[in-house]
Order: structure tokens, then sequence, then C-alpha cells
């Protein structure tokens, strides 16, 4: 019996059919070169060169910021360098400042616990409690100190002037509550130059030796006392032996 084919029907071609067409396809290509064209493409070519790929501008690129960047590190390794140094410098200056202040200071501080003689380079011509008709007591409460008229007289250390003025029987006198809360006193004095109130040093030029108020001659009169007032008087070579001064 004869089969026949149903009109506008095509069958699918066998494997067969299929795999006889592919290799005639390879085969035309390789006739016509396509396939040489295709083994000469980029992607089966040779590896391209590390100009061609930008490999080297790249690594070069990249050393050149690192060398910046190590440059970048010295430069602040220097500078913190020089900011130490610089903090070092300013610390050891305030630490030297004030090294140099503190000394000032203690200086000052014994200097201003110093005492001194009234009268630089004298001596005691007449000594504490001398007994004569001279004194209206009877005998002498302080000491005479030689000096010519005109000659420098200092306070014998710190403190404030309590009495500048005419003292009776001393003549112009000056008197000063010393810091440590007792009192010395100046007299027969030619001229004075300080005030009541004003503080004064251990070395200050205070007033000018004389002869005034009951005097044989010039010289000058110097009193301790435990207060202003006459009477009060204490031995005053002791007094300036005690606060070191070599009398």
């Amino acid at each position: 019996m004869a089969f026949t084919c149903a009109p506008g029907k095509h069958r699918r071609p066998s494997r067969m059919q299929r795999t006889t067409a592919r290799a005639a396809g390879v085969a035309a290509l390789t006739t016509t070169g396509v396939m040489a064209t295709v083994a000469s493409t980029p992607a089966l070519a040779a590896e391209p060169s590390p100009e061609q790929t930008g490999l080297i501008p790249v690594v070069t690129a990249s050393a050149a910021v690192a060398e910046q960047v190590d440059d970048q590190v010295a430069v602040q390794k220097h500078a913190a360098f020089e900011e130490a140094a610089r903090q070092a410098a300013a610390k050891k200056a305030v630490e030297e400042r004030e090294a140099r202040v503190r000394a000032a200071r203690e200086a000052e501080r014994k200097r201003l616990n110093t005492f001194v003689l009234p009268i630089t380079g004298s001596y005691v011509s007449t000594g504490y409690q001398a007994s004569s008709s001279l004194w209206s007591s009877g005998s002498h409460t302080g000491i005479d100190f030689h000096a010519a008229s005109g000659t420098t007289v200092h306070a014998v250390g710190l403190g404030t002037v309590v009495e500048a003025g005419w003292g009776g029987s001393y003549g112009n006198q000056v008197v000063i509550k010393m810091n440590d809360g007792t009192y010395t006193q100046y007299g027969h004095l030619s001229s004075i130059e300080v005030s009541v109130g004003q503080q004064v040093a251990p070395g200050q030029r205070i007033a000018l030796s004389g002869a005034t108020g009951n005097v044989t001659g010039a010289h000058l009169h110097f009193e301790a006392r435990t207060t202003a007032e006459y009477g009060s008087d204490i031995d005053p070579v002791a007094y300036l032996r005690n606060h070191g001064v070599n009398v």
C-alpha cells in the first residue's frame, strides 16, 4: 500500500540529514577562508603587550603617588620633630624664667630679712647703759656710733616709720617699727629724709647724722626698743648681733 503526505505538511529532517548538512557547512566555511578569518580575531590572537593594556602608566602613576606619600610623611615627621623641639625649648625657657624668678624672690626675701649697721664702717663710741650726768636717766639708753655731721644714716632693717621729727633731747629723730615687731630709734640727726607711714628697707638712707638736741658733738644715737616709747630700750648691741650684724 502506498502512503502520501498531506498537502502543506513537512517532516523534520532526520538526525542523519542534520549531521550531513552541518558537515557541509563547515566544509564551505573552510573553502571560503572564513575559518582563517576567525583564527585571526583578537580573541585568538597573541597576548597584548603591557603598553597596549595600560599597565605601565598605571604602575608609573602608583610609584609617583607612593613617592608623594613618602615625601608628605617625611615633611610631617620633620614638622612634628620641629614642633616637639619648639615645645621643649619653650618649656625649658619657662622653667628657666621661673627659676630666675624664684631665685630673685629668695634673694629679695633674704635681703629684706637682713640687718645692717646704721652707719657703714663705723664703730660704737659710747656703749649701752654707760653712766654719766649727761643723760637725764643717769645712764645711756642706747649706743653712739661715731659719725661726722652729714654722714648717711641707714635703716638697720625692714620696717615702717612711726616717728620722724623733733624728739626733744634726741634732737631730730626717726623711729621705725621693725618687721619683727621691735622698734629702732635714730637720734641727733642733721636732716630727715623719710616720713611717717613710709616703709623702709635694710640699708635704705633715712637721714644724715648731726648734732641736734642734747649732745657734745656730732654722732648717731641708736636705740633698740620693745615699743616706740622712751624707757622700753633693750641692749642694741645684742639686738644687732642677734640679727646677724657684726658690731
